[in-house]
């Protein structure tokens, strides 16, 4: 069994490299040219692990190499890196100690290997990104053009750049569109999705690109994935709320609005709501509870292939 742990600290200019157990060290320049010697370098180490953190997409390249080359690359989330990192006693932080401490998560953890989402996968979440940023820059806008009425000069150059940033959203939703229809699997998947009442566009678009594990997981797997799965408080005598934690917060954002439009259209959603305020439970908590519910169905739809199906209708009292 290899016994090999690799990390490597992706920046903007430089990789740091770093193995375990043998603790060596090596930077080479974060260029693709570079990449065939640091590939044939890694490949005669056979790692067990190449662990790499996101860096907001800075680190794909780098994994799309690694992975076509047959090396076992897995992509962790930065927040499991630095938690590691303060565990294990490392509290500066430097491209080479944060490089040290990926080798050293790699070998304690041995995170599970998945598939790196393909070319097709990758410009879709591209354009998913770039569509929030504009959302999120046109809501700013709307906030300052509110905000200018004494200022007219200003306002009317607000209201110029809003009418910019429409344009260019509406432009980028035909490019959501069309990449989506280019793959059929998508597509399908998307009407899947759809099918499932307060379920749109948004909510759809970001499970496909950013939730590829959909459908082939567990309910609790995928729960604990996007961050729905109320995390226990207990010790000793005390016991305190449960909490949803971690997970993919985009992803879970997204859920979250859809899950406000599901207690009002979705019979099944609007059901269980309605029996947890009855219970007494907090409305934040039945609807953490209501996102818990909706994710596990779109799970199970992708996962059987099955559009949503109505639930039947209560047999009339004689």
């Amino acid at each position: 069994m290899n016994t090999t742990f690799v990390g490597i600290d992706v920046a903007k200019r430089t990789l740091d490299v770093a193995v375990r157990p043998t603790h060596q060290h090596w930077s080479v320049a974060h260029d693709p040219a570079e990449f065939p010697a640091l590939i044939a370098r890694l490949q005669a180490l056979a790692p067990a692990r190449i662990v790499l953190e996101a860096s907001g997409g800075l680190e794909m390249l780098l994994a799309t190499h690694l992975a076509a080359a047959g090396l076992p690359v897995v992509i962790i989330n930065p927040r499991q890196a630095r938690d590691f990192a303060k565990a294990s006693g490392r509290l500066v932080k430097t491209d080479r100690v944060d490089a040290a401490v990926l080798a050293h998560f790699g070998e304690a953890l041995k995170p599970a290997l998945r598939a790196l989402p393909d070319a097709h996968t990758q410009q879709f979440e591209a354009l998913l990104t770039r569509r929030r940023q504009l959302v999120e820059m046109l809501v700013a806008e709307k906030n300052r053009h509110a905000q200018l009425a004494h200022q007219p000069t200003i306002q009317r150059q607000v209201a110029s750049h809003l009418q910019w940033l429409e344009q260019h959203l509406t432009e980028l939703d035909d490019d959501l569109r069309t990449t989506l229809q280019q793959s059929p699997v998508c597509r399908t998947n998307d009407d899947l999705l759809q099918s499932v009442p307060g379920v749109g566009d948004v909510t759809s678009q970001t499970l496909l690109a950013q939730v590829p594990e959909l459908g082939q997981l567990t309910h609790k797997q995928i729960s604990a994935l996007i961050g729905v799965a109320p995390c226990t408080q207990q010790s000793g005598q005390w016991q305190g709320a449960a909490h949803i934690r971690g997970g993919r917060g985009r992803v879970r954002a997204v859920l979250y609005m859809a899950t406000l439009t599901a207690v009002r259209h979705n019979p099944v959603i609007q059901a269980f709501y309605q029996r947890l305020l009855a219970k007494g439970k907090k409305k934040k908590v039945a609807l953490t509870a209501c996102m818990h519910k909706l994710l596990i169905i779109l799970n199970a739809i992708i996962r059987q292939q099955q559009p949503w199906q109505a639930p039947p209708a209560p047999a009339a009292q004689a």
